[in-house]
């Protein structure tokens, strides 16, 4: 319980370390946020096959390729569901956030609130990795936090830029990452007080970052013309999962 508590804590944190890093750099380049966002997304990638989807193949016995199927697709809805009430990364983040100020202040609010909410689901997957065994949680929650760190860097430009003072724009940026503590937790006792509900639970985690990989993060990367930078970095950070895991297993 300690090393899931502090696992869930690293993965909020992840949020926050984004956040000083773009308080530190204001104006960072599409080049490089593609790059680190597009390395992050290919550690999920791994994290959630690996770590996840393979996991709920295994522990579903003779229905395990019905149960993870239903799963991914059940997780993938739930983040469709979320995506249609609130729009998240690529819907909000255009230019113009950055262009006005008090009139666009609403729609930025709006666009922090859209990534806490996001971030309740992965945080719940790193959690349900812990679920199988904690080397398995440690490699899906590092993948997140890897994904966390640029979306705290994204989060500020378009607050400070609205008017939102540092102060409380680093609070904000904070209360995300903490979502993602809450959501660490819940998965890992969820999945703790019902094990029979753990391949589902797998599947679920998988699919909901399946979806985030495809939807928000891949477009987001290959949308500044990147796109060749983007595909290596996805590969290397797949490549590195991968071969994390082979060590660790």
């Amino acid at each position: 319980m300690e090393l899931v508590l502090l696992t869930a804590l690293g993965v909020g944190g992840a949020t926050v370390i984004g956040a000083v890093i773009g308080f530190l750099f204001k104006k960072i380049s599409h080049t490089f946020s593609d790059i680190v966002l597009s390395f992050a997304a290919g550690v999920m990638m791994a994290a959630a096959v690996l770590g996840l989807i393979i996991p709920s193949v295994e522990y579903g016995g003779d229905s395990g390729l019905i149960i993870t199927t239903v799963g991914i697709f059940a997780g993938a809805l739930c983040l469709n569901l979320v995506d249609k009430l609130v729009p998240h990364l690529h819907k909000l983040a255009g230019a113009d956030i950055e262009n006005h100020h008090n009139k666009n202040l609403s729609r930025v609010l709006l666009f922090v609130t859209a990534i806490a909410i996001h971030n309740l689901p992965e945080g719940i997957a790193a959690g349900v990795g812990f679920g199988t065994e904690p080397a398995q949680g440690l490699v899906i929650a590092g993948g997140i936090a890897l994904q966390n760190i640029p979306e705290g860097m994204v989060i500020i430009g378009p607050m400070l830029a609205a008017g939102v003072k540092p102060g409380r724009t680093f609070v904000l940026a904070m209360l995300t990452g903490i979502v993602e503590v809450v959501g660490t937790l819940l998965g890992y006792f969820a999945v703790s007080v019902a094990s029979a509900i753990l391949p589902f639970a797998l599947a679920f985690a998988g699919g909901t970052m399946l979806y985030v990989i495809s939807d928000e993060m891949i477009p987001e990367t290959h949308a500044h013309g990147h796109e060749r930078g983007a595909t290596y970095a996805l590969l290397a950070g797949f490549c590195l999962m991968l071969i994390t895991d082979v060590l660790l297993g």
